[in-house]
């Protein structure tokens, strides 16, 4: 089965130096990647390996990362707002 993948630099290569800095910077940030990385890990698993797992199991974890994604991205525009009013 063909599986995309869905790291966070693939999803936003063009805030590869603001997810990095704030990994480094901030102790939330780095958590909340951390989540979506193991939870993304997860469902690619699933994918593709073909295991047996309900329907609404998979739809539910791609919804929880899904969620932590925008909660990435807020945070990663966030700090992209602040960057420019430093300017």
């Amino acid at each position: 089965m063909h599986v995309d993948h869905h790291d966070l630099y693939s999803e936003f290569p063009e805030l590869r130096d603001a997810i990095d800095t704030l990994k480094a910077e901030s102790g939330f940030f780095a958590a909340l990647f951390a989540r979506y990385n193991r939870l993304t890990g997860k469902v690619e698993d699933l994918e593709e390996h073909d295991m047996p797992v309900a329907d609404f199991t998979l739809e539910d974890l791609k919804k929880a990362r899904l969620k932590l994604k925008d909660e990435i991205y807020q945070l990663l525009m966030a700090y992209r707002i602040g960057q420019k009013h430093c300017a």
